[in-house]
Formats: structure tokens, C-alpha cells, sequence
């Protein structure tokens, strides 16, 4: 899918976006807007770090790869896996999101399964690949914490179920410039969520006069869950986006 642009304006035209991927990751993201038109402002709501002992999580990542499915929880996931191991398996992979699964296809998976439609925890729970699991053994890549959807509908499933945390999450440090960016923020401007934990990051770090002007802004959302998340945050205007995939957040923040 791709952000509609006019010929004659672009489709974000001037429009101040705020990006709250973790930290390092929004650059991508960033380029976008500005083909767009748009402003790009980046305020992480997580900073992703390596686990405390990745020895250990080397070991549990290997013995994990010989397991009889692979679900790996984001692309960050992916990310902080190959750093500890090849991911050579011949387990099937499954991934929360297109996003996800473009991660593990540049790293040397060829097929992995993923949601076409909802691209969430719940999207990949409809896939055959996950409807019977007694008896299997399944693996959950990913961090510590998050909403414990895949790991208790797994275990509901019959899988035998191991968690193999590569990465942790973490609250970011912004900078003072980021906190009177955002202080001054136009009651215009979008702001890209597509995680909870990140939108509970920036309401109980930012400034109270920061936040209060982050969520005087239109948020924009990655899905009903989140949206609802955003308006008990203190967000009035919400939009829902198709997806929490880039160019579907854009196009949300193009309307």
C-alpha cells in the first residue's frame, strides 16, 4: 500500500509528524515524511537494549532453533536474534507483521508466515500454522513484558512453549532540545503510536507541560486497542491507521 500524493501538494504537505519508535529506529520513517512534504520530529517512547547476559540468551536462542515453530514478536526481535546466532532453522517461522517478516527475509529466512490482514499478536493467532499446537514445541521470540497475548493463547494452544528474550525494553533519554520541540508542538501535528508501552513511557516521562502538548495533537494509531489506550492517555483526536507498518500510519496521517 502507498501513501496517496497529489501531483500538485504533497500529501503531508508542511504537517509536523512525530515518530515514537524506539530509538535508532525511526530514521527510515523519518526520510518518508520528508518525501512527503511533512516535518519529521523524533521522540522515541522506548530505548531497546541488549539483554544483560547474552551468553545466555545465545545458548536459549540455539536450542530454540531446533524447536518445531519459531514466532518472532517484531522486527527489533529479529534484529537482536542475529546478533547472538545464525538463524538457520528448519523450524516454521512465524511473524507478528509484514514488518516482521521482511526483517527475517533479509536475514536469511526465506518463508516466514505472517498475518496478511491484522498485522498484530492476534492477526497471527488466525494463521493454520498455530491452530492445533499439542504436543508441539514452540518458541516466543522477544522481550520480556508486553501484553501476554501470544504467550497465554500459545500455551492455551498445547504448545510447549519456551520464551527466549533477545532484547529488552527500556525508557529513552531525550535530549532538552526534543522537550521544547514538543512542548511547542502545532495542535496540528501527528503523532505516530503503534505500541502501548511506548505511549505509557512518553505520558509518565515527558514534562507535564510536554505531554500536555503531545496529546493536544492527533494521534495516530496503529489499532483499535491502541486507539482506545491513546484517548484513556489524554488524546481527543485519534485516527486508526490499517496497520502499524509505515506507509499505512502515513497514509492514516495523510487524511
Amino acid at each position: 500500500m502507498s501513501v496517496r500524493q497529489s501531483t500538485s501538494e504533497p500529501a503531508l504537505s508542511g504537517r509536523t509528524v512525530v515518530i515514537t519508535r524506539p530509538a535508532g529506529t525511526g530514521s527510515s520513517m523519518a526520510r518518508q515524511v520528508r518525501r512527503l512534504g511533512g516535518v519529521p520530529f523524533l521522540l522515541p517512547g522506548l530505548s531497546l537494549r541488549e539483554v544483560a547476559d547474552p551468553g545466555q540468551a545465545a545458548v536459549a536462542l540455539v536450542a530454540a532453533l531446533e524447536d518445531d515453530l519459531l514466532v518472532f514478536t517484531s522486527p527489533a526481535a529479529v534484529r537482536f536474534a542475529t546478533r547472538l546466532a545464525s538463524l538457520r532453522t528448519q523450524a516454521t517461522v512465524l511473524a507478528v507483521g509484514q514488518g516482521t517478516a521482511r526483517a527475517l527475509r533479509l536475514h536469511g529466512v526465506s518463508e516466514p508466515c505472517a498475518p496478511s490482514q491484522r498485522q498484530d499478536s492476534e492477526g497471527l493467532l488466525e494463521h493454520p500454522a498455530l491452530a492445533d499446537l499439542k504436543g508441539k514445541r514452540v518458541a516466543l521470540i522477544g522481550a520480556a513484558g508486553g501484553r501476554g497475548v501470544l504467550r497465554s493463547e500459545l500455551a492455551a494452544r498445547g504448545a510447549q512453549l519456551r520464551e527466549v528474550h533477545v532484547y529488552r525494553r527500556a525508557a529513552p533519554r531525550w535530549q532538552r532540545r526534543q522537550l521544547e520541540v514538543v512542548a511547542a508542538l502545532p495542535t496540528d501535528a501527528h503523532v505516530l503510536l503503534s505500541s502501548a508501552e511506548a505511549l505509557g513511557c512518553l505520558r509518565d516521562g515527558l514534562p507535564v507541560a510536554a505531554y500536555a502538548a503531545l496529546s493536544s495533537a492527533i494521534a495516530v494509531v496503529s489499532s483499535e486497542r491502541l486507539a482506545e489506550a491513546a484517548r484513556e492517555a489524554g488524546f481527543k483526536r485519534v485516527v486508526i491507521a490499517a496497520s502499524a507498518m509505515a506507509t499505512d500510519l502515513l497514509e492514516a496521517a495523510a487524511r
